[in-house]
């Protein structure tokens, strides 16, 4: 049950994004941009959702990581197997090496950001990665950080059918973030 009284038809932060307009629109912008916007990335929204999911994994949030776990299976052409992939351990998935070194850095911001070393960006480097795309890993992961602890510390509600995500993912995945919020009948 939720510490606050939310809207009970919509889930996770959906449900704080409704109870708070004011904040929900720089908070929708802030992951609009990076996570779908094509031309703020040269990560491709596929692997900037895989981000977010792992961060998301590591954080214990269930809402977030089933929701861009979802949307990110889409942006991947429906590779169901990839997100649960990375999600149990990105180092056997199949996913580029420069992907594989970016999620590490995640991993550790998630941790504690103090904790990526120069060593983490000099490996991520020699897989290819960009300086902005390490740019860009370090702000999804400690973006999503803020995101999970703002849908878990007022215990919102996450729904335990996968259909229910793989519908937010779907329409994620195809109109962004500024869409209508997506409502669920019942818990």
């Amino acid at each position: 049950m939720p510490h606050i009284a939310l809207p009970e038809e919509y889930p996770g932060i959906r449900s704080l994004f409704m109870y708070s307009p004011v904040t929900a629109q720089p908070l929708n912008d802030l992951v609009q941009t990076i996570l779908h916007d094509p031309a703020t990335s040269t990560l491709t929204p596929g692997e900037r959702e895989l981000i977010a999911t792992y961060t998301s994994s590591l954080n214990h949030c269930k809402y977030c990581a089933n929701t861009h776990g979802a949307i990110a299976k889409y942006q991947l052409g429906g590779n169901e197997q990839v997100v649960k992939d990375v999600m149990k351990d990105p180092s056997g998935a199949d996913v580029s090496d420069k992907l594989k070194a970016l999620l590490k850095i995640a991993a550790k911001v998630q941790e504690d950001g103090k904790k990526v070393s120069t060593g983490d960006i000099a490996f991520a480097k020699e897989q290819g990665a960009t300086d902005k795309e390490i740019h860009d890993t370090v702000l999804i992961a400690a973006a999503f950080c803020m995101y999970n602890r703002y849908v878990d510390g007022l215990a919102t509600w996450a729904p335990d059918d996968p259909a229910v995500y793989d519908a937010i993912g779907r329409q994620r995945a195809t109109e962004g973030y500024h869409t209508k919020p997506f409502k669920v009948s019942s818990k």
